[in-house]
């Protein structure tokens, strides 16, 4: 089924609704993740994202490289469900899904004014390209508060152990 997602561009998309942003003087955050089975913690961390701003970007991770990051029976929802339900959020204004490894390409593309992660990140542990990328187009890197007790991990560890009640 393909879900119509008006919020879900491409990145040639996604760098003309940033340039419309930019000539009306809004500011632009982007941050990026999996978001398998949006939780608390992802919307805590979401909202106070586009706090930072006046529109928030989301760079959200291809199947693959889920595949990847996460082992073979991730994601649970795909990339197409997983855009769907995120740009049912209002504090979402446009959702990239990114296919390599490394967000460096977008980055470049979007020059965002300021880029988030979760506070499970610091400086040291962004990509060393990815930082290059972000210091060149002069973006403000923040980390947000971690919500402690929130994780998909978690929340599919108990999803499982309530099936098997």
């Amino acid at each position: 089924m393909n879900l119509e997602n008006p919020k879900l561009f491409t990145l040639d998309q996604a760098v003309a609704a940033r340039e419309r942003l930019r000539a009306a003087g809004r500011k632009v955050v982007l941050t990026n993740g999996v978001f398998d089975l949006l939780h608390t913690g992802h919307l805590f961390y979401l909202q106070q994202a586009r706090a930072l701003g006046d529109a928030l970007f989301i760079a959200l991770n291809s199947d693959a490289s889920v595949k990847v990051l996460k082992g073979p029976l991730r994601p649970v929802m795909n990339e197409e469900q997983r855009a769907y339900a995120l740009a049912a959020l209002t504090c979402i204004d446009g959702i990239v899904i990114f296919r390599e490894p490394r967000l460096t390409a977008e980055i470049q593309a979007l020059r965002p004014d300021v880029y988030c992660k979760a506070g499970d990140y610091t400086l040291e542990k962004l990509n060393p390209q990815e930082r290059a990328a972000l210091e060149a187009v002069g973006a403000r890197i923040t980390f947000m508060p971690f919500l402690p007790g929130f994780s998909t991990t978690n929340l599919i560890a108990k999803i499982r152990a309530a099936g098997e009640c």
